[in-house]
C-alpha cells in the first residue's frame, strides 16, 4: 500500500483548521465506499518546528488553510479506521448536552473543516487523530464519511502542535492545560518549547509542574475538567495532596460515593476531605484551616489540653492579629453555651 506525499513543507496542519471554523461542524460526504487509505499525504514540515519561532509556524498554519480551502489534499475517511490521538488534551466533560447539540450542527450544516490525522505508528492500516476529535465522534456516531488531511509527524512534533493550537483554545480549563504540559515534558519537549506552545512564562509552567507531579493522574481523571476551579485552588488542593501519605485513598473513598456530581462538585468533595482531619472524641487530632477558596491557611493541632495553631509560610500577619481579637468573644459564646445547656 503506497503513501505518497501531497506537498510539501506543510508545517501547521495542528489547529488553525480549527480556528477556522468556530462551530467545529462536518458534512454528510457522497455516497461512498469506505476508503482503506487514501493516497495523498501532506509533507512532514512539522518537523523541527520547535527551533522555528510562533510567528514562523502560525504563517505556515496560514498557508496549510489557504491548501484547505482550495480543496487540496482533504480525502474522505472512514470513521471507524480512526484512533484518538495518543496525547488528550481533554478530561471527560459532564455535560453530555453539549456535544448532542454540537452533533446536532454538524449534521445539519455540513463540515466546514477537515479533521488532521497521521498514520498510526502501531498499524499502518489505521489513523491517528491530531486534531478534530469531536468532528471524528460525530461522524462515527452519524456514519458519515469524514474530511481529513493526513500528515507525517511525530510523537514529539504532534505534542507540541497540539500544544501550539491549546494556547488558542479558551475552553480549556487550567488543569487540562497543565496535563498537556506535563505530556510535553514526558516527550522531552525543552522547556522554552513547552512555554512558547502554551504561551505561558516560567513561574506558569512551575505550578503546572507542581500539581501534576503532586495529584496522581488517576485522581485529576476521577475528579474531570472543573471548569470553575482555577490555578490557586488547585495549587492549594496539590500542596495539602502532597501532606498526607493517605490522601489518595481519602480522594478515591470520597469521589467513589453513590452520588451524581459535577466535576467542580467532585474537586470541592475532594479538598473538603482532605481538609477535614476531625479531632477525635479523645481531644486530638489536627484540623486544617482554609479560605473560602480552598487555599490553606494554617492548621491546628489538638492534643489533650495542648492545643498549637501553626499558620502558613505565605500567611499575612493580619490573620494571626485576627485571631487574637476574635478568641474574647469565642470565649465568651463558649461560656454562654455551656450556661444555657
Amino acid at each position: 500500500m503506497t503513501k505518497k506525499p501531497a506537498s510539501k513543507s506543510i508545517i501547521a496542519n495542528f489547529g488553525a483548521l480549527s480556528a477556522a471554523a468556530p462551530a467545529e461542524n462536518s458534512s454528510r460526504p457522497k455516497e461512498t465506499e469506505p476508503v482503506q487509505r487514501p493516497a495523498g499525504r501532506v509533507g512532514a514540515g512539522i518537523i523541527g518546528a520547535t527551533q522555528r519561532s510562533l510567528a514562523e509556524i502560525r504563517e505556515e498554519r496560514d498557508r496549510l488553510l489557504a491548501l484547505v480551502e482550495s480543496g487540496g489534499a482533504v480525502q474522505e475517511i472512514n470513521p471507524s479506521l480512526i484512533d484518538p490521538s495518543p496525547f488528550p488534551d481533554r478530561l471527560p466533560d459532564d455535560d453530555t448536552d453539549v456535544f448532542e447539540e454540537f452533533k446536532e450542527r454538524f449534521a445539519a450544516e455540513g463540515q466546514k473543516v477537515p479533521i488532521q490525522l497521521r498514520v498510526n505508528p502501531n498499524d499502518q492500516d489505521r489513523y491517528q487523530i491530531i486534531f478534530g476529535h469531536r468532528r471524528w465522534r460525530a461522524s462515527l456516531e452519524l456514519g458519515r464519511m469524514v474530511k481529513a488531511i493526513v500528515t507525517d509527524m511525530s510523537d514529539h512534533d504532534l505534542a507540541v502542535a497540539q500544544g501550539i493550537e491549546n494556547s488558542d483554545r479558551q475552553d480549556l480549563t487550567w488543569i487540562e492545560r497543565a496535563l498537556f504540559a506535563g505530556q510535553m515534558d514526558d516527550q522531552q519537549v525543552k522547556p522554552r518549547d513547552i512555554k512558547a506552545a502554551l504561551s505561558i512564562d516560567d513561574a506558569e509552567l512551575a505550578r503546572m509542574r507542581q500539581v501534576i507531579r503532586s495529584v496522581p493522574l488517576a485522581i485529576i481523571e476521577m475528579i474531570g475538567r472543573a471548569p470553575k476551579v482555577g490555578r490557586p485552588r488547585w495549587i492549594a488542593f496539590s500542596g495539602r495532596f502532597a501532606e498526607q501519605a493517605t490522601a489518595a485513598s481519602v480522594v478515591r473513598k470520597t469521589l467513589s460515593a453513590d452520588k451524581v456530581l459535577t466535576s467542580d462538585e467532585r474537586f470541592q468533595a475532594a479538598l473538603d476531605a482532605l481538609n477535614s482531619k476531625k479531632v477525635p472524641e479523645d481531644g486530638q487530632g489536627v484540623l486544617a484551616l482554609t479560605d473560602n477558596g480552598g487555599k490553606i491557611l494554617g492548621e491546628v493541632t489538638f492534643k489533650g489540653r495542648d492545643i498549637r495553631m501553626k499558620l502558613s509560610k505565605d500567611q499575612e500577619a493580619g490573620f494571626a492579629e485576627f485571631l487574637r481579637s476574635e478568641l474574647p468573644e469565642l470565649v465568651k459564646r463558649y461560656a454562654t453555651q455551656k450556661a444555657s445547656e
